[in-house]
């Protein structure tokens, strides 16, 4: 995929979009299918997501689990 069709310039969306391989390879039935359909969906040009579509990839995105990969590294450590 081109970088210049990954994102959409929505920055709400784009954080979506960043993580959504991840929602794709964690999904299962209903989920993963939709999920697919974002996937394929987002190489189109100018392609956004609906608001139903949006409210369910917020919600998708949400419920992944927390790995250390995904937090932000403690980039100040306290050395004395």
């Amino acid at each position: 995929m081109k970088a210049d069709r990954a994102y959409t310039g929505d920055p709400e969306v784009d954080h979506l979009l960043f993580r959504w391989a991840r929602v794709v390879a964690d999904a299962q039935g209903w989920a993963r299918g939709f999920a697919l359909s974002i996937q394929r969906a987002r190489k189109k040009p100018g392609w956004t997501p609906s608001a139903k579509q949006l409210s369910v990839m917020q919600r998708l995105v949400a419920e992944l689990p927390i790995s250390s990969a995904d937090s932000d590294p403690d980039l100040i450590e306290g050395r004395i």
